[in-house]
């Protein structure tokens, strides 16, 4: 696969809900240090992801995070094909870059590129 998954996000408007409900449903261990987003460790073959606190009128979403090596160029590549971009590129502190933009229905994509 040129362009692997390789997080997953689920955004919430009671993050500590969804933690306790997706560790009760799947016993999913989830660390909670980092304020506002839970990381839930991928086990082979999963692959990790988050859950993450909503804030002020943002909607709740469920996304996938594709890597990517560039993001400006394929945020504008799903702009041409009819998607939109929804958040610019930013830094992940202590790791990488994202973007995200919503595909022509509207869902979520998220874009990741390793920090090198």
């Amino acid at each position: 696969m040129a362009h692997p998954v390789v997080h997953w996000e689920i955004a919430a408007k009671d993050a500590a809900k969804l933690n306790s409900f997706y560790h009760d449903l799947f016993g999913w261990q989830i660390d909670s240090a980092m304020p506002g987003y839970g990381l839930v460790a991928g086990d082979p073959p999963g692959i990790g992801g988050g859950i993450m606190q909503t804030e002020g009128d943002m909607p709740p979403y469920v996304a996938i995070y594709v890597s990517v090596e560039d993001l400006d160029a394929m945020l504008a590549q799903a702009q041409s094909l009819g998607g939109t971009p929804v958040v610019q590129p930013r830094e992940i502190p202590g790791g990488g870059m994202f973007a995200m933009f919503a595909d022509p229905e509207g869902h979520m994509i998220g874009l990741f590129k390793e920090r090198t």
